[in-house]
């Protein structure tokens, strides 16, 4: 599929070029990212968009283990390479994933033996969250067993976020970045 709307390209104006690097973390030299670059084409959406992004992803609660790993499967499952792509390749390694795990998340089931009990909690609510926008009560349960109340509400918006993201990544048909890890089975 073609990309359907075409990011800014430059030269950006000021206040482009501004928007543009405030989505990237600091000290990121990469050219911003294409999602960025399309939002960017409705730049009042985009900065409210940032606003929740960036709390997620730099000041919340939830350490970059449990964030990355709930990222990538949410991604994984709503098959959205994009994003997938651009966090394992740019969080992995932060996030202590092995190399198993990073292609896990795609393929593997949330109870494999190369995930510890709260990972496996992370990845259950994840998955049933995918099936059908609910936890059941055991695996609220078992989400609860590893993540205090702020904890547990942020990832239910952590992953509504990224589920949001690959609506947009995978609607528009955005291309994965060149650098990007290949989603396995895609």
């Amino acid at each position: 599929m073609k990309q359907r709307i075409e990011g800014v390209t430059p030269p950006y104006t000021p206040d482009t070029d501004r928007a543009l690097h405030r989505w990237m973390p600091p000290g990121v030299t990469r050219e911003p990212l294409m999602l960025f670059k399309v939002l960017e084409r409705h730049p009042e959406l985009a900065s409210r968009m940032r606003a929740l992004g960036a709390g997620l992803l730099v000041h919340g609660r939830l350490g970059a283990a449990d964030r990355e790993l709930v990222i990538a499967r949410v991604c994984a499952r709503s098959g959205c390479a994009y994003e997938w792509g651009v966090h394992m390749a740019t969080y992995a390694e932060t996030a202590r994933l092995t190399q198993r795990q990073v292609a896990l998340t795609a393929t593997g089931a949330s109870d494999d033996p190369a995930w510890s009990p709260r990972q496996s909690a992370l990845l259950r609510a994840v998955d049933e969250l995918h099936a059908d926008a609910r936890l059941s009560d055991p695996v609220w349960s078992g989400l609860r067993e590893h993540l205090d109340e702020p904890e547990a509400i942020e990832f239910l918006v952590l992953a509504g976020w990224y589920r949001t993201i690959a609506y947009v990544a995978n609607g528009l048909g955005i291309e994965p970045e060149a650098w990007a890890l290949a989603l396995p089975g895609s």
